[in-house]
């Protein structure tokens, strides 16, 4: 033995056996916050819904429109991209179903899809315009 280097201490291992039960705790928190976010999502969609009409469609019909020009933001706040062939697809099918509906509309669903089909018209025409030139359009 080296008398320098003095007498060997005895060394202590320590083992940390708490990380397990962290662990295990982060496990059980990260379950949970799953669950409750499932269980929020589905209690979003649980509402009760709107009865079926031709109104409902119509309108269904007029907001994929408003979305593909570029009219409506997102639930983030973001504009979306402008596909004006989607935006005229969703015209056309509101149109398709003004022409199949003839004869049976009552007259409130008449007026509504009407002025929908102007409104939606007009706003592809202004969308258009402003998209060959590059120039956007504000949203209000």
């Amino acid at each position: 033995m080296n008398e320098d280097s003095g007498p060997v201490k005895d060394k202590k291992i320590f083992v940390d056996e708490d990380w397990k039960a962290q662990v295990e705790a982060e496990k059980q928190a990260a379950k949970a916050a799953a669950q409750a976010q499932s269980r929020g999502a589905s209690q979003r969609r649980k509402g009760p819904l709107p009865p079926a009409s031709l109104s409902l469609l119509a309108s269904s019909l007029g907001m994929q429109a408003m979305i593909a020009m570029g009219l409506v933001a997102g639930p983030d706040g973001e504009k979306p991209e402008v596909d004006l062939d989607e935006a005229k697809h969703a015209i056309d099918m509101l149109d398709v179903l003004w022409q199949k509906t003839e004869g049976n509309r009552t007259a409130e669903e008449t007026a509504m899809m009407d002025h929908l089909l102007h409104e939606l018209r007009l706003g592809y025409v202004t969308v258009q315009e402003h998209h060959k030139t590059g120039s956007r359009i504000e949203i209000v």
